[in-house]
């Protein structure tokens, strides 16, 4: 994530508006006083509350875990422990 100063992105608002929304990279702002903010597209930013969304259901979580398993099984792939457990968080 790359970050400018609050005197910059205002300086730059339009051209930094086009960057974070064509190439879906967050910008972070920083303010003197030390607050800073984040700028991202709103198309990543509905992507990333669907997936909080989804990271937050345990009972959505189990369904895709039990789906992974079914899938490895009838497919005879086999995913590595750490693998399913960082997907699925279980």
């Amino acid at each position: 994530m790359g970050s400018i100063s609050a005197n910059r992105f205002r300086d730059n608002l339009k051209a930094l508006v086009e960057r974070v929304t064509t190439e879906h990279s967050p910008l972070k702002v920083t303010r003197r006083g030390g607050d800073s903010f984040v700028m991202i597209s709103a198309e990543d930013w509905e992507r990333e509350q669907e997936s909080l969304y989804v990271l937050q259901n345990n009972d959505l979580m189990c369904h895709i875990a039990k789906s992974l398993k079914m899938h490895d099984k009838i497919t005879a792939h086999t995913s590595a422990a750490d693998q399913m457990n960082e997907i699925t968080d279980l």
